[in-house]
């Protein structure tokens, strides 16, 4: 088994630097009066879901179709280039009064310095405003974002998961099930940069510590176990691998 310590990192999903951006209709970016810690939901003509499986397989293909949300093509060819171009957008899938699993709007902003580190990330806020509902009776399940290079869950995931899970709680009481919040990074293998395939997952649960990757099958999902993450302090932590 391998080992591998890694380091408290700033609070970032993933990793980007993007050329100018156009207005998109799912994407949000707060104006100087909005607040920074919430983003607005849901996401318009899109949803609810009643199970958060169906949620996952129609948002995998909505955010990887985003603008260099997957830079695969040009991994090889300009590997310079799919650094400066390559894009990140997250978003919060949450869980509503209503028993519906409801899609936050998306957010591509980076984090400060990201393009001076090489690096592409997106600050997810951490709270949804629906102006539906009490903001105590919203659930949060997943967050939510792609990752360019189709890598593994990063060192900044497992923190931030780790974050949010201590605002928000390690399990949700939906019912009469329970829910763990975990991080969610979408990949394509494709090449095809206009029509590419949402291939699968990978995924960190807080409350269980585990790694997980996901692959789209005709029969739905199919999860492989990748390894364990071990916290041997409040920042620090080693990964077993499977």
């Amino acid at each position: 088994m391998k080992q591998r310590v890694l380091l408290l990192v700033p609070l970032l999903v993933g990793l980007a630097c993007s050329s100018p951006r156009a207005m998109d209709p799912h994407v949000w970016r707060p104006t100087s009066d909005e607040s920074p810690d919430s983003i607005p939901g849901p996401l318009r003509n899109f949803g609810p879901f009643d199970s958060f499986s169906d949620a996952l397989k129609a948002t995998c293909p909505l955010i990887l179709s985003k603008p260099n949300a997957t830079v695969v093509h040009l991994r090889e060819q300009d590997p310079e280039l799919a650094l400066r171009v390559s894009t990140e957008y997250c978003a919060w899938l949450y869980y509503t009064p209503e028993h519906k699993y409801e899609l936050s709007m998306l957010t591509d902003l980076s984090a400060p310095g990201s393009a001076l580190r090489r690096e592409a990330s997106c600050l997810l806020p951490p709270n949804v405003d629906d102006p539906r509902y009490p903001p105590s009776s919203i659930k949060y399940i997943f967050l939510l974002h792609n990752h360019p290079f189709a890598g593994e869950i990063s060192e900044k995931d497992i923190h931030l998961a780790a974050t949010m899970a201590n605002a928000h709680g390690l399990v949700s009481q939906l019912g009469n099930r329970q829910i763990p919040l975990s991080v969610v990074a979408f990949f394509t293998n494709s090449k095809d940069a206009h029509h590419p395939t949402c291939d699968g997952f990978h995924q960190y649960i807080p409350a269980t510590r585990e790694l997980m990757k996901w692959l789209s099958t005709e029969r739905g999902w199919r999860s492989e176990k990748m390894g364990t993450v071990n916290w041997i302090s409040a920042t620090t932590f080693v990964i077993t691998r499977e």
